[in-house]
């Protein structure tokens, strides 16, 4: 039976959950995941999802009749792999999946955790990995990625486009509020408790939306008299964090510019690889993606890091509520990292499959469960 056609009702024992492995080595890794995730118990129930530019060359389609809003009906949460296949030359499968999921079902809030688990895998010297443990939080439904704009006089001369930065008061006040939100709710690994929220704009040079964040940032704050505050312009910010990532805690920007840090703030923690993310509306039907992308010249050479996506796994289980799940999960992760058991990208010898088997076996160990 299609999924889309069997709408399963949510129960109260197990979670449903919809996999989506995408392109490239997004079909290497989330495999991998999904065999982690059995292997703690976790008492969820997923269902596949054959989306992504093999499904599109097929038969022309990128999300069918309906997909968005029975994902929101009948799932609990998603775990998506990566987008992005040199067959298709527009990309437009990949557009209309994942920003057209992030988009329709609302999921404002990109939760992307930042913790380095061994101190061989940061570039910095004299890093440990007490010394990075902070979050960025990006508004993940608007901003420049609206593509909200246009071309004229397209291929002459005189040629403008424009691309918009759209920036509601709606938007900035449920990213702003989620941030102070997450800070107080939510501890470090070491079970201290989390303190600063800094947001980060670039309000001295784009004057009307930064104006609007500057504003916004100051009356919520004012709702959290516990959490102290803190202010970077985007630039400062990316020289700061790798000149000193221990100062940060939580960071709240918008969408471009959390990409972009993001992207750099994955580089202390030993790459893309390493990263995983969430995509979330509270109280709603979210959605989980390592941050790494499809890498198509890896793709199908068991090379491809699978611990971003094992990551990303657990941050989902513990959005569910599954805590000890979750936990298991990491500290499988952080013992195959520390034993070398990891593939080429972060110093191991291993391929794709063969790490996230030692992860595998760690975390069925840890949870009485065989893998025979």
């Amino acid at each position: 039976m299609d999924p889309l056609e069997a709408s399963p009702e949510k129960t109260q024992k197990k979670k449903r959950v919809a996999v989506i492995p995408g392109d490239g080595i997004g079909q290497e890794v989330i495999p991998q995941a999904v065999k982690v995730i059995q292997a703690s118990g976790a008492g969820v129930e997923l269902t596949a999802f054959d989306w992504g530019a093999d499904r599109y060359l097929r038969d022309q389609t990128t999300v069918p009749p309906g997909g968005f809003a029975m994902l929101g009906r009948d799932f609990d949460a998603i775990l998506v792999g990566a987008f992005g296949d040199p067959r298709v030359k527009t990309n437009i499968h990949a557009k209309e999946i994942l920003l057209g999921m992030r988009f329709t079902m609302d999921l404002y809030a990109n939760v992307r955790p930042v913790r380095l688990l061994d101190a061989a895998l940061c570039p910095l010297k004299g890093i440990e990995p007490k010394d990075i443990d902070f979050v960025v939080i990006r508004e993940n439904t608007e901003g420049v990625y609206t593509d909200a704009g246009g071309v004229f006089k397209q291929g002459t001369p005189d040629e403008i486009a424009t691309q918009e930065d759209i920036n509601s008061r709606k938007g900035v006040e449920r990213i702003i509020r989620y941030a102070f939100e997450y800070c107080a709710r939510n501890k470090k690994l070491d079970s201290s408790p989390r303190s600063k929220v800094l947001m980060c704009d670039k309000s001295n040079a784009m004057t009307h939306a930064g104006g609007l964040w500057q504003r916004t940032f100051k009356e919520v704050s004012a709702e959290y008299s516990q959490i102290a505050t803190q202010h970077m312009y985007v630039d400062a910010l990316a020289m700061q964090m790798v000149r000193d990532p221990r100062q940060f805690d939580v960071i709240v920007t918008n969408n471009m510019f959390g990409d972009i840090l993001t992207d750099l703030a994955a580089g202390l923690q030993g790459g893309l690889g390493m990263a995983a993310s969430g995509n979330i509306h509270p109280g709603k039907t979210s959605m989980f993606e390592p941050v790494h992308g499809s890498a198509p010249p890896i793709a199908g050479k068991n090379m491809a890091n699978p611990f971003g996506a094992i990551l990303t796994a657990a941050m989902m289980l513990g959005h569910l509520g599954m805590t000890s799940e979750a936990e298991k999960i990491e500290t499988a992760v952080l013992e195959a990292v520390r034993q070398k058991k990891t593939t080429q990208d972060i110093g191991g010898s291993l391929g794709t499959r063969e790490a996230a088997d030692s992860v595998v076996e760690s975390v069925a160990r840890q949870s009485g469960v065989s893998t025979r």
